[in-house]
């Protein structure tokens, strides 16, 4: 990108922290702010801190988005005024999607063990999607003050048995909030989880100047509120961004059908030290197979499977919107091609509609 053919002491650069409609909020390097203050002498230095962007047509014609924790180059900074334009772009080392955000280092996996209760499918369902980004992943079990140490030891073996080392923490009580700012010193982290479990009470008490809207647990479903409405990355004491996104309670598997297995850390051991007969074996019925056995996570991975050959299927038929055969799930595992009912003719009527024509015709019969 042309931002990158300039020297660095022609740059100004920055990270953007936030995104709101057209305009971005960018953190500008440490030097870049020094030269600010040589520029405009009269503004104090925490005023040189962020710059309020515009992006340039130009980025907009080549359909270059522009990315919370995105490496941008800014033009034309109004140092009184506080404002710039995003000139460039510079090279993303990471990249996720969901939430939208670049160069993230590393995913803090938040739940908690109780209130809401940990729900065993739902933290697989999570730490499946965490491994399909290929980050490193920190598991910290919240709200430990409401178990015994001796359930805690058993979540913890039970989770070592999924490839898992958490870290129980309370946030309420401030116990082992400092390792986890070890853990995210100097790096970009995203914070994720289910909504309810602590996540904006974690980064207020890594952050207390976030100040982030804290949600309570709904009693009657036991879970939480959403009270994160974007993705916002916020600077730690130490070093380090961190990024809160919206909670959700059930995250998409985006994986194929064939790398889902390498998601789960248990199973990777067991392919490490055999082979299936089959390449191209999903690990269900196929003779053979090193993965197929006696492992917890088993059964949520050939739950995960359906859905990964149903998103699979769906990517299909919307790229051969032609095609004239659909998948159709007869059972748990179990799953066949069916030709498509394109035809009105072959559509069964609703109930709504049939209750509709009988009662015209009782009308019509009263007449």
């Amino acid at each position: 990108m042309r931002g990158e053919n300039l020297s660095a002491s022609e740059q100004l650069i920055g990270t953007v922290l936030a995104v709101q409609a057209n305009f971005y909020q960018v953190q500008l390097d440490q030097q870049q702010q020094m030269r600010g203050i040589r520029e405009k002498k009269e503004q104090e230095p925490s005023q040189l801190q962020f710059l309020l962007c515009t992006r340039r047509t130009r980025l907009k014609k080549i359909g270059q988005q522009v990315m919370v924790g995105d490496r941008v180059v800014i033009e034309e900074p109004d140092w009184a005024g506080g404002r710039g334009a995003i000139a460039d772009v510079l090279s993303r080392q990471t990249q996720l999607d969901r939430p939208p955000i670049a160069n993230v280092n590393q995913i803090l996996l938040v739940f908690a063990v109780a209130d809401p209760p940990l729900e065993p499918y739902q933290l697989s369902r999570f730490l499946v999607k965490a491994e399909f980004t290929g980050l490193n992943v920190i598991l910290c079990l919240n709200k430990s003050d409401l178990i015994s140490l001796q359930v805690q030891q058993q979540i913890s073996d039970r989770l070592r048995g999924w490839g898992y080392q958490p870290l129980f923490i309370s946030v309420k009580n401030g116990v082992n909030i400092d390792q986890v700012a070890n853990y995210l010193s100097d790096k970009i982290t995203v914070v994720a989880g289910p909504s309810g479990v602590g996540k904006s009470s974690l980064i207020n008490g890594l952050i207390p100047t976030a100040k982030l809207r804290v949600g309570e647990v709904s009693g009657k479903l036991a879970r939480g509120r959403h009270t994160t409405r974007h993705v916002e990355l916020f600077e730690l004491p130490d070093g380090g961004l961190l990024a809160d996104t919206p909670g959700f309670n059930q995250p998409d598997i985006d994986a194929t059908p064939e790398e889902l297995i390498h998601y789960f850390p248990e199973a990777r051991e067991r392919l490490a030290v055999a082979n299936c007969r089959f390449n191209d074996c999903l690990h269900r019925d196929e003779p053979e197979c090193a993965v197929r056995g006696n492992w917890e996570r088993y059964p949520h991975y050939l739950e995960f499977l359906d859905d990964a050959i149903a998103h699979q299927t769906q990517l299909h038929q919307q790229a051969d919107p032609e095609s004239s055969m659909k998948l159709k799930t007869k059972g748990k595992g179990q799953q066949q091609y069916e030709p498509k009912l394109e035809s009105k003719k072959y559509r069964r009527i609703s109930r709504k509609t049939q209750q509709q024509a009988l009662q015209d015709l009782y009308q019509d019969s009263e007449e």
